[in-house]
């Protein structure tokens, strides 16, 4: 038979077939002096069963090993690790979905969600906090505090160990004390009315004293070890320019106090 019966017969496409050929899962016929290739019924029996393991879940190496005698792991083995990966997913699929619920029923309740969302509970409830703070300052948002959303917001994402560090210091002190966000909110309007100004305003120091001493002591200690901000580098040059000129210095000169703070 010719490559498209064979392919009708067990169900595939013949590009598929060819591709099984490409590959090594599919040995191919030589051709026959008309040049067409001629297939039997092992060639259909073979694959069937390609298909059938492709249909479990098997990659193209699983296949392989799967079909070949000389194979390190029988298909046994091979149809249990796939079972116990199919049984990781699953446990993953269910972690995922819950937390959409948790999503999807604050939102369906009026609470909405964070702008900077999706977050961690524990960020939510953060970012909650300062919705509750800014609406007693008569509901007008702070502008670095929108970028401090942002920040940890992007901190939660961020596969460095550095950052998530830095995120888990700063949820602590946030959610520890209940007056930390009112202290945060008063740094936060100190900033916004620099925003337009030199970067050698006189009041850049008191700023950035302010700022360093409301972080916490893990902060200043890894501020003295080093990170991603603080010791330059592609992520220090987005951090910096990201804030005008004023505010920037501010937070440079912050991290040399903590750093300070840290090593003492």
């Amino acid at each position: 038979m010719r490559i498209g019966e064979l392919a009708a017969i067990a169900g595939v496409s013949t590009r598929t077939v060819r591709h099984y050929h490409r590959v090594g899962l599919l040995p191919e016929p030589a051709r026959q002096a008309n040049g067409y290739r001629e297939y039997g019924l092992r060639d259909a029996v073979e694959l069937a069963r390609v298909r059938r393991l492709i249909e479990l879940g098997l990659s193209l190496d699983e296949v392989r090993d799967a079909l070949a005698d000389d194979a390190g792991k029988d298909l046994h083995e091979i149809l249990a690790e796939l079972d116990a990966d199919l049984g990781r997913q699953q446990e993953a699929i269910a972690r995922r979905r819950a937390r959409l619920a948790e999503l999807l029923e604050r939102a369906e309740s009026g609470g909405g969600l964070p702008a900077e969302g999706p977050v961690s509970p524990e960020l939510t409830a953060i970012f909650d906090d300062m919705a509750r703070v800014a609406a007693g300052r008569d509901g007008l948002e702070s502008a670095m505090a929108a970028r401090e959303r942002e920040l940890l917001a992007f901190l939660e994402a961020s596969a460095g160990q550095g950052h998530r560090e830095w995120l888990l210091a700063m949820t602590r002190a946030l959610s520890s004390d209940p007056d930390a966000m009112a202290r945060a909110y008063e740094i936060y309007a100190w900033l916004d009315e620099i925003a337009d100004a030199e970067p050698d305003d006189p009041r850049i120091e008191d700023v950035a004293r302010a700022v360093a001493e409301s972080m916490p002591d893990d902060i200043a200690d890894a501020a003295a070890e080093g990170g991603e901000v603080e010791d330059g580098g592609g992520f220090a040059e987005a951090f910096f320019a990201d804030f005008p000129p004023a505010q920037a210095e501010v937070l440079r000169r912050a991290m040399v106090l903590l750093r300070e703070r840290g090593r003492s």
